[in-house]
């Protein structure tokens, strides 16, 4: 699934492409998504301005002049594919980074016109969605109900540990709640806590300010390189065909199990545990 940098990789690319351009069209192919795509959809966006393109954990935002928004969640599979109308071949994606730039067209499920663009939503599992508001407040009323985000000023050491109090809830699985904290995921969890050295299934309520201090810091850490890793394969959106990002060749813990921890003079191997059946990885020596 992607994770928050990974759409805010495609909200950059979007940015620079559509900004201040008009929806001509759109053609809905599926409505069958998550949650079935509003029958008036069409009607509430077509001939309407992007003002911007925005994001709030996971979700993508297009912003119109008129203040509404269209909010697409990608869900696990779900990838959005920017094409020039000029070109026969639609099969070059420029915005979806992390996955083959070949354009399967049996899940193409909602195409819009945008100038000279056409901007394909594409979901194999269908678990993405999209959501219209005719304005910002109902938006804000939509977001309100999850965690700031890991740049949020309110995300800080003392935001944790009251969080944390007395909870025995493992510190995996908050990371990964979106109440507590927005759009970190299975990945960026892990790599997160390894240079927190701590343990994933250790209970928050023996966690110190210290800890809470360090997940706050290493996490925005993490993130930014990450958004720096994939944002260095479409720095230049004109010339890039969907060039893989590079942050998994950075990998501390993820998918490295049973090899050599990378900490200076640490001798521990990373090992894989299951928690809420999702795998995590970590240092079996130096996360306590």
């Amino acid at each position: 699934m992607p994770e928050l940098p990974e759409v805010e990789i495609v909200k950059q690319s979007l940015k620079k492409s559509i900004t201040g351009k008009i929806i001509e069209d759109i053609l809905i192919k599926n409505r069958n998504l998550r949650f079935k795509i509003p029958k008036n959809l069409k009607k509430n966006i077509i001939k309407k301005k992007i003002k911007t393109i925005d994001r709030f954990s996971k979700y993508l935002i297009l912003k119109f002049e008129d203040k509404s928004n269209l909010m697409i969640h990608l869900g696990m599979s779900g990838t959005i594919h920017l094409v020039s109308k000029l070109k026969k071949n639609y099969s070059i994606t420029n915005t979806s980074f992390y996955h083959s730039p070949t354009l399967p067209k049996k899940h193409n499920h909602v195409e819009m016109k945008i100038d000279k663009f056409k901007l394909i939503y594409n979901d194999p599992r269908r678990f993405g969605y999209f959501s219209y508001f005719k304005n910002n407040q109902l938006l804000q009323s939509k977001l309100k109900k999850y965690g700031p985000e890991p740049f949020d000023r309110l995300f800080n050491k003392n935001y944790i540990f009251n969080y944390f109090k007395n909870k025995k809830k493992n510190i995996k699985n908050f990371l990964i709640d979106q109440n507590f904290v927005s759009g970190i995921g299975n990945i960026y969890a892990s790599e997160i806590l390894f240079l927190c050295k701590i343990l994933p299934f250790k209970q928050v309520k023996l966690l110190s300010l210290s800890d809470c201090q360090k997940i706050s810091y290493f996490t925005r850490l993490v993130l930014r390189k990450a958004i720096k890793k994939g944002g260095s394969s479409i720095r230049d959106f004109k010339n890039v065909s969907g060039a893989q990002g590079s942050f998994q060749k950075n990998f501390n813990v993820y998918q490295r199990e049973n090899k050599d921890c990378l900490k200076y003079r640490c001798k521990g191997r990373i090992s894989k545990k299951f928690i809420s059946k999702r795998s995590s990885f970590f240092c079996n020596l130096c996360q306590k």
